[in-house]
């Protein structure tokens, strides 16, 4: 049986945010509450699969919000260029996750079909609904899917020998987590599934979400993929590069030996 490295990347943040931002109903609402942004490499043997991609500058710009790593660079670190990644998993189509699409131009794009589907459909004639997605990023998708290089999924689907995707939604419409064996067992990355650790534990969900009911009942698939509780890594937490072992620079950290440190008590 594989077992896989899992590194995750962070190329920016974003700390002007409150409680708010993050979990509906919250007593705290107006505290700071800061966001990290991530994208996961996996590594078994010879074997390379990105999970997500990020933004670029361009996006950067024009959201006004700033990059620390140009996705393009990301890689280099570890002897990797763009053009040899082969798979990227596209958890869903907003713009922090797929708005790096075109820096990896062979990649194969493994993706939930109601992701497609939302992203293309009458849905965006609504400006909420419209807001987490840019354009240019859905059309890079259309385009690989008329080159071949689409993969679509409907619910779980295997990557890989120790590679699945689970869609749960909520978030967006085709929202999948990522289920990955590792030396530590089964960690799950669950990417938007549950941007912070609170918001799973607590089952605190997050404000921008499409159906509720996916996203509360998404947060008992989670810790139900995962070995244990302490392997679901959420999607944008700063805990994570507190909780798992840095081993590069500032930006990358190594989740598949599971966490250095015990997630906090959220009951």
């Amino acid at each position: 049986m594989s077992t896989w490295t899992v590194h995750a990347i962070k190329y920016a943040d974003r700390n002007a945010r409150t409680r708010a931002d993050s979990f509906i109903f919250d007593d705290n609402h107006d505290a700071p509450h800061a966001m990290d942004y991530f994208m996961w490499l996996l590594q078994c043997g010879d074997a390379v699969i990105l999970v997500d991609t990020g933004y670029d500058d361009k996006e950067a710009q024009s959201r006004s919000r700033p990059i620390r790593l140009n996705p393009h660079e990301a890689l280099r670190p570890f002897g990797i260029s763009p053009e040899q990644i082969t798979d990227v998993i596209v958890t869903h189509l907003h713009y922090d996750h797929a708005g790096g699409l075109h820096l990896f131009p062979n990649a194969r794009l493994h993706l939930q079909s109601a992701e497609m589907a939302f992203a293309t459909g009458p849905c965006m004639c609504h400006d909420t609904l419209r807001m987490p997605f840019t354009a240019d990023h859905i059309c890079e998708a259309i385009r690989r899917l008329y080159s071949g290089q689409v993969q679509f999924y409907n619910g779980d689907g295997e990557i890989a020998d120790g590679v699945t995707v689970h869609c749960i939604g909520g978030h967006s419409r085709g929202l999948q987590a990522v289920r990955v064996r590792t030396e530590a067992g089964w960690l799950v990355l669950a990417s938007d599934a549950a941007h912070f650790y609170e918001n799973y534990i607590a089952r605190k969900p997050f404000p921008i979400v499409v159906d509720l009911q996916n996203m509360m009942d998404g947060f008992d698939l989670l810790q139900n993929l995962a070995s244990r509780q302490e392997l679901v890594i959420p999607g944008h937490d700063p805990l994570v590069t507190q909780l798992f072992p840095l081993v590069l620079d500032d930006f990358v950290w190594r989740l598949d030996r599971g966490p250095s440190a015990e997630i906090p008590d959220y009951s």
